[in-house]
Parts: C-alpha cells; sequence; structure tokens
C-alpha cells in the first residue's frame, strides 16, 4: 500500500508536494490529469490503495468558471465526491486542498468561523466539495482535512495569476500594466503550502477547515515595487484604474487554527519567495 496517493501531481502545488514527499522517503503515487478523468468511476477503481488521500485535482482557473459552470461542477464537486469514496472503500483520510471561500470580508484577519461567501463559480464548487467532505467525516467515517489556500505564489506558477504575470512583464523590459493597483491579498508561498499539507497528513479529526496564508497583505502596488526591488529595476508602472466587478479590497489570513493544530508557521517571507522565484528562473536558462 501508498502511504499516499496525490491527484493533481502534475500541477504547481502538486510537483512541489510530491518532491517533498519522496525526499521525505514517503511513499506516493502520484496522479495527473493524463492519467485518468478524477469525475469518473474507473479512475478511482483503478486508483492504489493508500494511507491518505491528498485532493489537488480539480479546475481551478476563475475566469474559466464563468463560462463553463457544469464542467467545473463535475471536476471539482463530483470529482470530489470520488475521491471521498475511495478513501471510505480504502480506510484511507483525505487532506482535501480547497481556496479562499470568505468573498469581501466582514473583518480582518479572516478566521475559519468566518462567514463563507463564494464570490464566483469556481469558490461556489469548492465550498459544495468542503459540504461532501464534512458530510463523509461526519456520517461516513472518513478524516478529512481541509486546507483553505489563500494566494498561492512561488516558482513555477501560470503566468495567469498576478506573480507571473508581473514577473514576466519585468523581463519583457517595458512598463508594468496592471488593472488596478490598490487590491490586496493575502500571499503564501508555494513551501510553506507543501510543509502544511505534510503535516495534514497525520491529523485525525473527523473533520476540520484549517485557513493557509501568510497572515500579512500586499497591494498590487507593493507587489510590484518588490518584484522591481528583486529584479534591480525601476520601469513605469501603467493603472487603467479598472476596479474589478465584487472586487474584495483587502484579505488577510488567520492561521492561529493552523498554528495549534498543525504546529505549522509560515516561513517564507514575500520577499524571499520573489528572489526564490528569480533564482529558479536563472537555474531553468
Amino acid at each position: 500500500m501508498n502511504d499516499v496517493v496525490v491527484t493533481g501531481a502534475a500541477g504547481f502545488i502538486g510537483k512541489a508536494l510530491c518532491r517533498r514527499l519522496k525526499a521525505d522517503g514517503v511513499a506516493v503515487h502520484p496522479h495527473g490529469r493524463c492519467d485518468g478523468d478524477i469525475s469518473m468511476p474507473d479512475t478511482w477503481r483503478a486508483m492504489p490503495p493508500a494511507r491518505v488521500l491528498v485532493h489537488l485535482a480539480g479546475r481551478s482557473y476563475v475566469p474559466d468558471s464563468w463560462n463553463d459552470g457544469p464542467g467545473f461542477l463535475q471536476s471539482n464537486v463530483v470529482g470530489t465526491e470520488y475521491a471521498l469514496d475511495y478513501c471510505r472503500r480504502h480506510g484511507a483520510r483525505m487532506v482535501y486542498v480547497s481556496a479562499y471561500l470568505y468573498g469581501v470580508p466582514g473583518r480582518l484577519p479572516i478566521a475559519e468561523s468566518d462567514p463563507v461567501r463564494p464570490n464566483n463559480p469556481y469558490a461556489l464548487t469548492k465550498h459544495l466539495a468542503e459540504q461532501l467532505c464534512r458530510f463523509y467525516g461526519d456520517y461516513r467515517g472518513v478524516p478529512v482535512t481541509v486546507l483553505r489556500l489563500f494566494n498561492v505564489f512561488g516558482p513555477g506558477q501560470r503566468e495567469s495569476f498576478l506573480v507571473p504575470t508581473i514577473i514576466k512583464q519585468v523581463r519583457s523590459g517595458n512598463a508594468i500594466r496592471v488593472m488596478d493597483l490598490a487590491p490586496r491579498r493575502d500571499y503564501v508561498f508555494v513551501e510553506d503550502v507543501v510543509d502544511a499539507i505534510c503535516r495534514s497528513l497525520q491529523q485525525k479529526q473527523a473533520f476540520q477547515v484549517l485557513n493557509i496564508g501568510s497572515g500579512q497583505s500586499y497591494s498590487v502596488r507593493e507587489i510590484i515595487e518588490q518584484i522591481q526591488r528583486a529584479a534591480g529595476t525601476n520601469f513605469p508602472v501603467i493603472s487603467l484604474g479598472q476596479e474589478r466587478p465584487q472586487e474584495i479590497p483587502d484579505v488577510r489570513a488567520d492561521i492561529t487554527l493552523a498554528r495549534r493544530m498543525l504546529g505549522w508557521e509560515p516561513r517564507w517571507s514575500f520577499s524571499r519567495g520573489i528572489a526564490a522565484i528569480f533564482s529558479a528562473e536563472k537555474t531553468s536558462d
């Protein structure tokens, strides 16, 4: 039996997690998209048994979710139902990797007990999947730890996200263009996320939700400043002054519960994480 099965193993977080598990001597079975559709039962029947399932797989790009709600429901909700049933059949625990679900927060920092307000179809599917996790934890004997990730960044993230988008513009040597400089987000480095997942493998609660963030927030303006400082550039910054519909002005995670339950603490500052991205790019050149 494998110690851990990881779905979404070929993704940004999945690759980093599998590297860490293998380095720690964990028997891990990575499952990527090419290994089968997680929303199909045959995929799960062919999956080898494991002690823990880390469920990362699913669709995640928010703009796409507005255009393909049924596809996101199929992957993120139906796929999670099959994942939970796999755990039930094999007596496995699950670490379910969720997302920011609080919408416009009523207070900062945001605790796990604060109201959930999904403000896009992707967040809605993650919330529905969390409800399945709670049901399986409460009524079907599957212990589930849910990790609500705030804004993850790090080497290898696709360019549609803010940090790699800005880095790409800095690399191009032109002015940096963004929609709005004001919104603030809580950025957590991918290696800190991997550490939180690894610490969650031993959790035994029937159902537990934990915020995984840095506990600090940065505006788009501050992110650009830190990236330019790391790159040694001073390109002009052009803001279109266009606020997105349903924009969230500020996000900051209360990570008290993760500290207490996991003994977890984010170790990577934002500036150190940006430096690691530039270093990784040089290594790959």
